[in-house]
């Protein structure tokens, strides 16, 4: 039975590595708690209090006073290097003086406008061209050698004092305007201005010689520079705390600090938690699983320390918490296992998104981009996805599409020139009835695909079918397309009983074919002599290879395989008239899970053999110059590399990886040398090649 610890007090409670699964933390508070790598499957957590202990929040206040009090003595210390401007005894004092403040307020400048990382970025630099001067004034004798050098180190110390009184100051107001309560904050941001202040004062006394000699305007310079720095701080971290990417380091650094002692769920099992309504202030949520876990209407999530789930996103925070996520982008993003049930979805764009196993029953996906989303074990029961763009999506056999209202679907996003591209059903007068977009999608996930990549022999495809029909009734197999592609290549698709070994059939009926297809014409009249079913077959195939696309359609079993009727391309079930789709879409699916399962290159600024063929995934994919065809099994050899990928230097994978990319540039060699996706695959391959070891 599970636990029930609803509305106590359990602050500073330990209930590490413990199984709390199913447990009710329902109005309790939890300030504090240690629940790191515990078992809290759909654990309820609706209108917990979560965060710091009081002892934590005074610790947390002092270590704030100090870092302000240390922000105060940096400006006071860079108004120091600035105060030479007014020794009118010395021109080379003067001259570093007015330097060291241009750069300052570049720093202010380029802070302001792109972050502290670009404020370092301008001081490091204006460092370069300092060194540089003083190296030529001692060079040319018009300064002394240790003046240079003096010269030089004032920069030295102005630059990283500048950043580190900025950061200080900025980290410490971001603590107090996120963190503490509202008597808490006021008295934090007291004492902070108060520490500041503090700092400055010890600055000035440290420098009393040096700002007695060089009087009071220099003293006044002093005290404004700490005044603009810790008016800069407080601005910085206004902006952090907004979630303005350009201050992201205060940002997390503030979180680091206020989430240390707070309540910890680090490396614990959320799936299917739920956290309604909670308050979750000062939470460290790194290494948890999050699969389906329910934020609705939680409080101050943007203040917990997230790792790197997909809570590390503001907009899925907001989306979470609100679940309006109405006409907003969330392409290529990770949301796997995320819970948007009944949220508002129209007109969202999740192109290229992985949403397996998330939770989107009852959502509003009218008008939704869905090109090449991921959604393997996602629950679509009772989603609204009428006018949603499917492009190349990634459903699978495990896909929920119960219950899916939905009147109609696109096949390709839109464009100026068709703003309807593909629409499903074909007639715009028509509609899905109840029930019917599933039955019109998923088959195809029912099925066993034969395809046949060299020169197809229709009577030993009739015979080798039949054969495994018969050796396999179990399988109920019944054939439900059939498609050309290519001069002389053929998929035969047919549907077969739950829970049937796919790869075990496959490998017998290929088996099975190339032995029949090595014999000669009179040996396998042999084995047809008057089989109708064999001879409707080798008839259905061959009229297949003699048209440019063919598709046929059958509801009748194996045993009675004469019933089968041949149909325009305009009526395919469950695929879209005129390519393969939904199995293209299958294939793109299976290579995006290949990719997400390969190391990130440990060099931000160097692609490895990971993103070199995500890119080499896109570009075929968004490729218009490639037919569907093509596009299918040149996605097929991106799979293969994703596959060798993960030993590049064993010599097997390396073989595949090189019949692979030959295989590739096969496909691309007779598409025009402007088109686009050559220019990147001449770019990628090789590249591709030398990662693998193979020149």
């Amino acid at each position: 039975m599970a636990l029930d610890f609803s509305g106590q007090n359990l602050r500073g409670r330990n209930f590490k590595g413990q199984d709390l699964a199913g447990a009710n933390f329902n109005y309790t508070d939890i300030r504090g708690s240690n629940f790191t790598n515990a078992n809290l499957t759909g654990a309820n957590f609706s209108h917990a209090k979560a965060g710091l202990q009081r002892r934590w929040v005074i610790s947390l206040v002092l270590v704030s006073w100090l870092l302000s009090g240390l922000s105060g003595f940096l400006w006071i210390v860079n108004g120091y290097f600035v105060s030479p401007i007014f020794n009118t005894s010395s021109l080379i004092h003067q001259i570093g003086g007015w330097t060291v403040l241009i750069v300052l307020i570049a720093f202010f400048f380029f802070t302001i406008r792109q972050g502290l990382a670009a404020g370092l970025g301008a001081i490091a630099f204006a460092f370069a061209v300092a060194i540089a001067f003083a190296v030529a004034l001692a060079v040319t004798k018009a300064l002394a050698v240790t003046k240079a050098l003096a010269f030089a180190v004032a920069f030295a110390f102005a630059g990283p004092f500048a950043f580190g009184g900025a950061l200080a100051g900025a980290v410490t107001f971001a603590i107090t305007f996120a963190f503490a309560g509202a008597l808490t904050r006021a008295l934090t941001f007291a004492g902070a201005l108060a520490g500041a202040f503090a700092g400055a004062v010890a600055g000035a006394c440290v420098l009393a010689d040096a700002f007695a000699v060089a009087g009071a305007l220099a003293v006044a310079l002093a005290v404004a520079f700490a005044v603009a720095g810790t008016l800069l701080s407080i601005y910085i971290s206004w902006r952090a705390m907004k979630g303005d990417e350009k201050h992201s380091l205060v940002r997390n650094i503030a979180v680091i600090f206020a989430a240390t002692g707070g309540t910890s769920f680090y490396g614990a099992d959320l799936t299917g938690a739920n956290f309604t309504q909670a308050t979750l202030k000062s939470t460290d949520l790194r290494n948890t699983i999050l699969i389906c876990s329910r934020w609705h209407q939680a409080k101050m999530l943007d203040r917990v320390r997230p790792g790197s789930t997909y809570l590390q996103n503001s907009q899925v925070r907001q989306l979470l918490v609100t679940g309006q996520g109405q006409d907003t982008k969330f392409d290529r993003e990770n949301l796997r296992g995320i819970n948007l049930k009944a949220a508002n979805l129209a007109d969202t764009s999740f192109i290229g998104a992985d949403l397996s196993e998330a939770n989107l029953q009852d959502a509003n996906l009218s008008r939704a981009k869905l090109k090449q989303t991921q959604l393997d074990g996602t629950d679509l029961t009772g989603a609204n996805l009428t006018g949603a763009y499917i492009e190349d999506w990634g459903i699978t056999n495990t896909t929920k599409l119960h219950g899916v209202r939905c009147e109609y679907v696109f096949m390709r996003l839109p464009t100026k020139e068709d703003p309807d591209p593909l629409r499903k059903p074909d007639n715009k007068q028509e509609v899905f009835a109840d029930g019917d977009f599933a039955d019109f999608i998923k088959p195809i996930f029912d099925t066993l695909d034969l395809y046949h990549n060299q020169g197809v022999d229709p009577r030993a495809v009739a015979i080798a079918f039949k054969n495994l029909a018969e050796n396999h009734p179990e399988a109920e197999l019944e054939i439900v397309a059939m498609e050309k592609r290519g001069e002389d290549k053929i998929l035969l698709r047919a549907k077969t009983a739950a829970g049937s070994n796919k790869s075990q059939l496959s490998a017998e009926y290929f088996d099975d074919y190339n032995q029949l297809k090595a014999l000669s014409q009179s040996q396998q009249l042999l084995l047809v002599e008057k089989d109708k079913r064999i001879i409707s077959l080798e008839n259905m195939v061959d009229t297949a290879l003699k048209q440019p696309k063919f598709y046929t359609q059958g509801d009748t079993n194996m045993s009675d395989i004469s019933g089968i009727s041949i149909q325009g391309s305009s009526n395919v079930s469950g695929i879209a008239g005129g390519g393969s789709v939904a199995n293209l879409g299958t294939i793109s699916g299976n290579v995006s899970i290949a990719l997400n399962e390969l190391p990130d290159s440990p060099d931000a600024e160097k692609p490895g053999i990971k993103e070199l063929l995500t890119q080499l995934h896109e570009a075929i994919s968004q490729s218009s110059d490639l037919p569907e065809t093509d596009k299918a099994d040149a996605l097929l050899q991106v799979e293969a590399l994703a596959e060798a990928a993960k030993n590049p230097q064993e010599s097997t994978k390396q073989k595949t990886a090189k019949n692979a990319i030959t295989m590739l540039k096969g496909l691309f060699s007779g598409l025009p040398a402007i088109a686009s996706l050559v220019e990147a695959t001449n770019k990628l391959l090789p590249a591709i090649s030398k990662l693998f070891g193979l020149g």
